[in-house]
């Protein structure tokens, strides 16, 4: 069983809401970028989103752009990222996913990607820039490897389209909670529970909310309705200050909260 597919069902069974932490590979360099991330494994998070630095990241906010800037300014690669997770794998029980833009992964052969990132212990994928019509090929590699082929879903989605992208779907299903690029906000997130119930109606997969995460607060919203909350932006700002462990802490205790009410 995949580890994705068995930290889902273990928190199902405790009733407990999961972490998704968000951290760019070498940022701000790949000897610290591994300590930040074991620091936010031990601190509470339940899975490991790592980002492939990329020098043109759409989705991304300026948190995460800047990030990935600071990475590769020092020299992080696709291939320098699988190796950080190979050593994280030596004593990580947790899941780890890869996420990152089409370009790097086309390069570095989908093929190639999907044994080696298995090697290395991640446990799924979670591609930005792929449009559905165009995954086949990745997917079918990602499949041969018990690799989690994880979807966006928008909040603009028809709920046609949201069935269709949910097809070849698995691991989990990333919902996005605003419009626009990623980055905490300090308001309110909008109300996604039309947009949870769409996704499903499509899928027994587990939904994991993101973007606009940054808070306590808005985590404990989004799990309203969500299994998972996905946070990035918010932990990159907080590793730089040295806070890293504090803002995991935050998030759990707010996640665990709805856990303790539902008891």
């Amino acid at each position: 069983m995949n580890r994705l597919t068995r930290a889902f069902e273990t928190m199902a069974s405790q009733g407990r809401k999961g972490l998704v932490g968000y951290l760019t590979a070498g940022d701000p360099n790949m000897a610290e970028s591994e300590r930040r991330m074991r620091d936010a494994l031990d601190s509470g998070v339940d899975i490991l989103e790592i980002g492939v630095p990329f020098s043109d990241p759409t989705a991304d906010g300026p948190v995460i752009q800047a990030a990935a800037l600071r990475a590769l300014n020092m020299g992080a690669t696709l291939s320098k990222t699988l190796d950080l997770i190979a050593r994280l794998r030596q004593d990580c029980a947790q899941p780890i996913v890869l996420f990152g833009y089409a370009n790097p992964f086309f390069r570095y052969g989908y093929d190639a990607l999907a044994r080696d990132a298995a090697q290395a212990g991640a446990d799924g994928l979670l591609i930005v820039d792929i449009p559905f019509e165009e995954r086949g090929e990745i997917a079918a590699a990602l499949t041969k490897r018990n690799l989690a082929n994880i979807p966006l879903v928008a909040p603009t989605s028809a709920p046609e389209r949201v069935a269709t992208i949910l097809e070849t779907a698995s691991g989990f299903v990333y919902a996005i909670t605003v419009k626009g690029v990623t980055g905490r906000r300090d308001d309110s997130l909008p109300d996604q529970a039309e947009q949870i119930r769409a996704i499903r109606a499509c899928s027994a997969l587990p939904v994991a909310a993101g973007f606009g995460i940054g808070q306590g607060t808005q985590a404990a919203q989004a799990a309203q309705t969500a299994d998972a909350v996905v946070v990035g932006s918010a932990l990159i700002e907080a590793a730089q200050a040295g806070r890293l462990a504090d803002k995991v802490r935050e998030l759990r205790t707010a996640l665990d909260s709805l856990s303790s009410r539902r008891t």
